[in-house]
């Protein structure tokens, strides 16, 4: 079998770059070991600007429909980071399990006429100057390009020798789905800590009698066993309510795991015709919830990339997907490594400071919004040439339109030319959708994954 594009792995990274090219008229193939989709799947928010992402490919308000919205994050000290000042179209993030972003995203990627094997381990790659090979159970499957979307355990990066530099920063976490009669209400997404622990809550809004539904997150620094110790009640129930400094009623226990987090970045995101996206590309805490959104997003800015190149654009665009999403990795790296060592502080007078600085500094408008932006993915900018307009690599999301919203529009694949208020269409610009803002401001044309290229006079638009 000979593709466009191989993918290994069908989770949000991979069935994103699938649906992508494949709805672009790639050809495409996904192998996936699993024989179903993963039901443990361990992220639950949705932020601000993946939902733009999804809704860019008709998603966003089917997942909407299956979830909680929350306008805040409840931090140490009474800290709270509000959301709903976010420059978007969704001032919240979105709580659903990872399993309906799974699912969404699946039915997109073969809807869009990609082929999505399952149950398939890749056993071997091998590439030359023509394209790349995957060996599978003494199958061979060959494409132009390959994309490494297989985790934080990527088979792909072990096959081809490449080191994930880091270290494990936080051991014996455990995650659990609990309903409890006593739950904080309304509160949005609540942190609890100790000296010794913490506790984390994300309310998933599903009510029934005898309680609601969280996913809870709990550590113990008294309390470090390796990943495959059982789980007990006890366990959870102990290390939520000193956690939270109240007997929250835990009435039920739903899934439940114990997992280590690390902090592990490639190198380089690209080797020859393999790129590496999502956890496969980096790895960190889950303070945040970053680690599905940043995936999803590393795949929308590859996906349109691949696809350029292969309808004959020069491949030095491939290297601006690690020029581009490298630097975003690491600052998620340090971000939620931040917020992992600011819960996990030991030292009472840190902590005492902590819980001091953490609110002062969030009531600033400034601040609030750098770190809400941060957080939801709005805040994100690429970067931009010597002479290029200021508004070259942030989104254009926001930007309002003749013709709807951008996100709209970019579910037809392409560029998108948005002109000034008042103008009339570009004759001879094949390919791209046109649309006029109804604001004062320049003409941009906008990359296919809604970031902006190029501002300015529209006299002056490039060729």
């Amino acid at each position: 079998m000979s593709v466009d594009v191989l993918v290994i792995g069908a989770g949000p990274t991979g069935m994103t770059v699938a649906g992508d090219l494949a709805r672009s008229g790639r050809s495409v193939t996904v192998l996936e070991r699993r024989p179903q989709i993963n039901p443990a799947s361990r992220a639950f928010a949705t932020m601000a600007r993946t939902l733009e992402v999804l809704d860019s490919r008709g998603l966003a308000d089917e997942l909407l429909a299956l979830g909680t919205t929350t306008p805040a994050v409840q931090l140490f000290g009474g800290a709270r980071l509000d959301l709903t000042r976010l420059p978007s179209r969704y001032p919240y993030a979105l709580i659903t399990p990872q399993t309906n972003v799974d699912q969404a995203l699946g039915r997109y990627a073969a809807d869009a006429g990609a082929t999505i094997l399952r149950g398939v381990q890749a056993t071997g790659v091998s590439q030359d100057a023509s394209g790349v090979t995957v060996t599978s159970a003494g199958q061979q499957f060959t494409a132009r390009y390959l994309v490494a979307a297989d985790g934080a355990h990527s088979t792909v990066r072990r096959l081809l020798g490449r080191p994930f530099p880091g270290k494990t920063v936080l051991s014996s976490v455990v995650l659990a789905d609990v309903k409890l009669s006593n739950g904080p209400a309304g509160a949005g997404l609540t942190l609890g800590n100790t000296v010794d622990r913490f506790g984390f809550l994300v309310p998933y809004g599903r009510h029934e009698a005898g309680g609601s539904w969280f996913r809870a997150m709990t550590w113990d620094r008294n309390h470090q066993v390796s990943d495959d110790v059982p789980v007990g009640r006890d366990e959870i129930v102990t290390g939520l309510n000193l956690a939270m400094g109240s007997d929250l009623g835990v009435a039920d226990i739903g899934w439940h795991s114990r997992f280590h987090c690390e902090e592990r970045q490639l190198t380089h995101y690209r080797l020859g015709r393999v790129f590496f996206a999502g956890d496969a590309a980096h790895v960190h805490s889950p303070m945040g919830g970053q680690g599905m959104n940043t995936g999803i997003q590393d795949a929308a800015n590859l996906s349109w990339k691949l696809d350029a190149v292969l309808g004959g654009a020069d491949d030095a665009l491939l290297d601006t997907y690690h020029t581009e999403r490298h630097p975003v990795g690491r600052r998620v790296l340090r971000q939620s490594g931040l917020l992992m060592r600011a819960v996990t502080l030991h030292p009472r007078p840190a902590r005492r400071l902590r819980d001091r600085l953490a609110p002062a500094l969030l009531s600033l408008p400034s601040v609030r919004d750098q770190v809400a932006g941060s957080f939801a993915g709005t805040g994100l900018t690429y970067p931009r040439r010597r002479g290029d307009h200021p508004l070259v690599g942030t989104r254009a999301t926001e930007v309002p339109l003749t013709t709807g919203r951008l996100t709209e529009l970019q579910r037809t694949p392409g560029y998108v030319l948005i002109r000034p208020r008042g103008t009339g269409p570009v004759p001879d610009r094949p390919g791209i959708q046109q649309t006029a803002r109804t604001d004062a401001g320049p003409a941009l044309l906008v990359r296919p994954d809604g970031y902006i290229a190029w501002a300015g006079p529209l006299s002056s638009l490039p060729a």
